[in-house]
């Protein structure tokens, strides 16, 4: 199988999920060591403690993370973990989203970008990891 200009949105996928996951661990941390960061009014909902929510954030960054990387091999299964990741994240900043509005959404925006990438084009990426011998003709 021949390689296609849309591969570039795999690769895109897994660096975004990289940066996400990276980005999510940082506020996880931020919500461990420093919860009086984020300022909860009555008005607003944080489904969890400053304190459980920091540790989930920080698992499922590291998680996405690590599948943005995997996703990059052009494995199935990345794909799959790819995807399902993706859509946790997006569920996961909804929870946040009356804290920091701005920045759920675009983490929201940029889920379901990958979401998108990996549906519709994952399997581009199969084909550019697997080398096969093609003896020449001469």
């Amino acid at each position: 199988m021949r390689e296609t200009g849309w591969l570039g949105w795999i690769w895109f996928a897994g660096i975004m999920m990289i940066v996400m996951g990276s980005f999510n661990a940082i506020e996880g941390l931020v919500a461990l060591f420093r919860g009086e960061y984020y300022v909860v009014t009555e008005e607003q909902v944080l489904v969890f403690d400053i304190t459980a929510w920091g540790w989930i954030t920080l698992l499922i960054g590291i998680l996405v993370a690590l599948a943005g990387g995997a996703l990059m091999s052009g494995a199935a299964w990345a794909r799959v973990v790819a995807v399902v990741l993706a859509v946790v994240n997006a569920v996961a900043q909804l929870m946040f989203v009356s804290i920091h509005p701005v920045w759920s959404t675009i983490v929201i925006a940029l889920c379901v970008t990958v979401i998108w990438a990996v549906v519709v084009h994952g399997s581009e990426a199969k084909s550019t990891t697997t080398t096969t011998y093609e003896p020449s003709r001469h």
